[in-house]
This record gives structure tokens, C-alpha cells and sequence, in this order.
């Protein structure tokens, strides 16, 4: 069977992705994309996260938790970064709304499961 091609994402999701990130990296310290990038373990280049920030790219739902990871987990928090339990709980909230979104299919997903769900088991008549 022969791959369906996804459609377009929505440029205003594209955006919404790109101010999530851009807002995970200014929280763990980072005022610039180059500072980010700079640091060992970064999951993209420096353009490449431009693009995402500007909402020009849309990350894979992959390369966008490996980037809330890296600035949530992974990197050594900036001078002005926001203090730990803040910047995870941040985290958490962007990708509760990022899998919210249709660019990444979560909801679509979830609305097949339901129908796929079995209905309520017959009950069965004492006679």
C-alpha cells in the first residue's frame, strides 16, 4: 500500500510549535539560538532551530520532544534560566498542547482508538 501524503501543517500550528520552543529555550537560559546550539548533545543545529522558532519548519513530534528534552533535562541551564522544577513544568505544558495541536495527528488518534473500542458487553437476560 502505497504511502498517503500528509497534509500540510497549518501555519499558525507551525507557529505555535515554534514560540513553544522558543519559549522552552529563553526558560533554561538561552536568550540566543546560537547559545543552545553551541551546547554538546544539541539535537539540531543552529539553522535548523531558527526554522523551527520562526515556524518556516515543523519539527517531527521526534525532534520536537528530543528538543524539550535537551532544554528541560539535558543542558546546563543558562545564567537567567528559570529554576528547575519550573522549566520541567514548562516542558510538561508544551507538550501537552503540542500533541493537542493537528500537526502532530494525537487527537486523530485518539478519536480512532475510541471507535475502535468495543461497546458495553450484552448483559445477559436470567430466564
Amino acid at each position: 500500500m502505497a504511502r498517503k501524503k500528509q497534509p500540510a501543517v497549518a501555519e499558525q500550528d507551525a507557529r505555535v510549535i515554534g514560540a513553544l520552543l522558543r519559549g522552552l529555550r529563553r526558560a533554561a537560559g538561552y536568550r540566543a539560538v546560537q547559545y543552545a546550539a553551541g551546547q554538546p548533545g544539541c539535537p539540531a543545529a543552529k539553522q535548523t532551530i531558527y526554522a523551527y522558532e520562526r515556524g518556516g519548519l515543523v519539527p517531527s513530534l521526534k525532534q520536537f520532544l528530543e528538543l524539550v528534552e535537551f532544554y528541560s533535562l539535558t543542558v546546563t541551564p543558562g545564567t537567567d534560566a528559570k529554576l528547575p522544577e519550573d522549566l520541567r513544568a514548562q516542558a510538561v505544558a508544551a507538550v501537552v498542547h503540542a500533541l493537542s495541536l493537528p500537526a502532530y495527528h494525537v487527537t486523530e488518534a485518539a478519536a480512532l482508538i475510541a471507535q475502535l473500542q468495543p461497546g458495553p458487553p450484552a448483559r445477559r437476560r436470567k430466564g
